[in-house]
């Protein structure tokens, strides 16, 4: 009893839109005892089979749209039950600069290692993931997930989600055959544990003195030199298709870290953007005068977000 409801209580916190099936987290919560008790007896007896998530677009300027797939409350409710069952067992053995929906990790952290980084490390990779969750590869997923557990009904029951439908907001419900909804409470430490041993330990083990931040699919590789840059990229995109996965040449550069130890000239990108921020050199105001240092302003993206909504400000954060 006390597993069901703490799982519902952090549904709750996180409150959310209603699945396909209209039932809001009131309306779940009216009946929560009787609720969670038929779910709780389902999942115990392996009958438990998910809902098709709903599909919901959301504005991601200046690109477009992001496609996200709700879940409904009852789905919501089971996935926070193996939500909380894996992540101490998997947590701790994610990467230190990981920094993506984990306990006590955040995007200010993220991004000021990033900076702190940039300042001294020479050159970064800006990394972008083409389509990183509609591609994600089942068979690869349930084998990285089989490393931390044994649990008949925790493979199942993910193995369930991952392969649950999307209903269209034309009604149409398509099947799934490789990656998951971005949306799902479980989404996060399932694609933490997919790129764990797709990059973070691959790294860990072929490039160890490289440094990078993660934050779920947005990665950003510190390097010494362009040369060491161009050829570290080279390996990451052949190691990513080895995982099921594609590389957006267009979204990933090679960035020149410019600043007052490195001055060359000629070098045209010398800022990225991570985690809605802009990295960038910035003429700084010292006690020994004028000085080019590093800075994290407000990216454009999120500045047109702050426009259409005053509440999300993103602060700059300074070198």
């Amino acid at each position: 009893m006390e597993m069901r409801l703490k799982a519902f209580k952090a549904v709750k916190t996180n409150n959310g839109a209603a699945g396909i099936d209209g039932m809001s987290i009131a309306d779940y919560e009216e009946k929560l005892t009787g609720n969670t008790y038929k779910l709780w007896n389902r999942m115990t007896l392996g009958s438990y089979c998910p809902k098709p998530v709903r599909e919901v677009a959301i504005s991601k300027k200046p690109w477009g749209q992001r496609v996200l797939g709700t879940p409904t409350v009852e789905d919501r409710v089971a996935q926070q039950v193996v939500k909380n069952y894996l992540e101490p067992k998997v947590d701790p053995s994610f990467h230190q600069d990981s920094y993506g929906y984990r306990p006590g990790k955040n995007v200010h952290q993220a991004v000021t290692q990033s900076l702190k980084r940039r300042s001294f490390i020479g050159w970064v990779i800006d990394l972008d993931i083409k389509c990183f969750f509609d591609n994600l590869d089942h068979e690869l997923m349930m084998k990285g997930l089989k490393r931390y557990t044994t649990e008949k009904w925790v493979l199942m029951y993910v193995e369930r989600w991952l392969k649950a439908g999307m209903q269209k907001q034309d009604g149409q419900i398509i099947s799934r055959t490789s990656g998951m909804p971005q949306g799902g409470v479980v989404s996060a430490l399932l694609a933490n544990i997919y790129l764990h041993f797709a990059l973070n330990k691959w790294m860990e083990i072929h490039f160890p003195k490289a440094r990078f931040e993660r934050y779920c699919d947005d990665i950003v590789i510190h390097c010494r030199s362009q040369k060491q840059a161009l050829y570290l990229k080279s390996k990451v995109i052949g190691r990513m298709g080895e995982r099921k996965l594609e590389i957006n040449e267009g979204k990933t550069h090679v960035v020149y870290c410019k600043n007052e130890q490195n001055a060359e000239r000629g070098h045209q990108k010398v800022s990225y953007n991570f985690l809605g921020y802009t990295l960038r050199p910035k003429l700084s105001p010292t006690k020994h005068g004028l000085k080019l240092l590093t800075a994290a302003c407000m990216s454009h993206s999120s500045k047109l977000d702050v426009r259409e909504d005053p509440q999300n400000v993103n602060p700059e954060i300074p070198g």
